[in-house]
């Protein structure tokens, strides 16, 4: 079966194409075309059905969730009831990441648990697996992670961030530039590392790039090019080492997109605000504007606790200057694995960053819900703030948990209510506003 990009250039509009368009507002024969220059992806796996989703140019900034059990906490049913909280949240994706317990039943659980696109790393499990059964992860042997990566897309995966552009040339970057502030926070591009290291050989998914790319066009599943050598401090940001694998990660996007396969490329996770705008502009320059997917990024180190918020900052800009996917980060980062709480409130976060981002980047498109919110606001129209509030529901509480004696007011203002006691002066000439 061809995959989507490979039907975009026959000039087919698919099906999930035209869903996506429906979705974004725009032109079926726009999407299309994005597939087919490689500008846009969309994740859907021809074994799974699942919601059609566009990232990249022209569309609107995605939230992805990340999920998955560890070492310590390993509960297959909280994973699943974390998969559902984020799609009722209004995740655009998903990434099932688990590294503890049996990998194979928690991916399969979580992928009947949603309908969103379900993306992961498969280092994760073919690293878990070595460990268990030769103990010792840099005992890997390289047809067991292919085998693997088969597997998982076959299980109905749809996106995969898959470690290509780490090899020698951008480990002797690193060590030529002495090493890093906050060190390497990639697991996936540690474990890699160590493992060509021990092994004196280079990474099998660069030097055999086509047998990756071939596997995930067998079932359509998007590559996105994971950034393991992403930077974890600010102060990391944009180095030497950071760069080489975005420089590689970019040449392989257009060389993937020439095969068939749709293609990503990730970003960093920790970035001062000053170099974000940069740091899309090169990617999207040296990718022929393939689509970005960011973690965070964080601007700031110290935010522990309240990096959901830090990352927030961060979104915002990354939207604003074009990056397409964007990774949430919830109160736990840093510290703990998140829960379902923590779930909700990052999706939340990251779902108004991209929006304070796409106001910019889409312009008309996005304000129309901001100024049907105004006007409501202006009018005192409560129930209309509540349906076009991205989170109406948790609005409504918080007013019905502090109701005001005038039901036209709330209790911040009470009868100094300045919407209220405007309305009253310009009366005259507020309905022709209201049209």
């Amino acid at each position: 079966m061809a995959t989507q990009i490979q039907r975009a250039r026959a000039g087919e509009i698919s099906d999930e194409m035209a869903q996506v368009a429906a979705a974004e507002g725009v032109e079926a024969e726009m999407v299309r075309g994005g597939v087919a220059a490689g500008t846009i992806v969309i994740p859907c796996n021809h074994g799974r059905q699942q919601r059609a989703v566009g990232i990249g140019r022209g569309l609107g900034t995605k939230v992805n969730a990340s999920i998955g059990t560890s070492s310590d906490i390993i509960d297959y049913t909280a994973e699943e009831v974390k998969a559902k909280a984020a799609e009722e949240e209004g995740a655009d994706t998903l990434m099932e990441l688990s590294v503890g317990g049996n990998l194979d039943e928690v991916r399969r659980r979580v992928l009947a648990a949603t309908t969103l696109p379900v993306g992961n790393v498969p280092l994760y499990q073919a690293f878990c697996e070595a460990s268990r059964r030769y103990g010792d992860p840099n005992k890997l042997d390289e047809e067991l992670l292919f085998d693997l990566i088969e597997q998982q897309c076959a299980d109905g995966i749809s996106f995969m961030a898959i470690h290509c552009g780490i090899n020698l040339y951008t480990i002797e970057r690193l060590r030529k530039q002495g090493y890093r502030y906050g060190g390497l926070v990639s697991k996936g591009g540690t474990q890699m590392i160590a493992w060509m290291l021990a092994n004196n050989r280079d990474n099998p998914l660069y030097t055999k790039f086509d047998r990756v790319v071939e596997i995930l066009r067998r079932h359509d599943v998007v590559l996105s090019l994971g950034n393991g050598i992403r930077a974890g401090a600010i102060h990391d940001s944009s180095d030497r080492a950071q760069v080489a694998e975005l420089v590689i990660n970019c040449e392989l996007a257009e060389l993937g997109r020439e095969m068939g396969c749709q293609m990503m490329v990730e970003g960093p996770g920790h970035v001062p605000l000053d170099e974000i705008e940069g740091n899309i502009q090169l990617q999207k320059r040296m990718s022929g504007d393939a689509p970005y997917y960011v973690l965070g990024p964080l601007p700031c180190d110290v935010g522990a606790g309240y990096d959901h918020v830090t990352a927030a900052v961060g979104a915002a800009s990354s939207s604003r200057y074009g990056a397409d996917l964007i990774c949430y980060i919830t109160p736990a980062e840093h510290l703990a694995l998140p829960n379902e709480d923590d779930v909700r409130e990052g999706v939340r976060v990251a779902r108004l960053a991209v929006h304070m981002g796409d106001i910019v980047k889409l312009g008309e498109r996005a304000k129309k819900r901001d100024r049907a919110m105004s006007r409501a606001r202006r009018d005192m129209q409560w129930e209309q703030q509540f349906e076009l509030g991205l989170f109406g529901r948790q609005a409504k509480e918080v007013r019905d948990s502090r109701s005001p004696g005038d039901q036209q007011t709330c209790t911040m203002c009470g009868e100094f209510c300045a919407a209220k006691n405007a309305e009253a002066i310009f009366s005259d000439c507020t309905s022709q506003a209201k049209q």
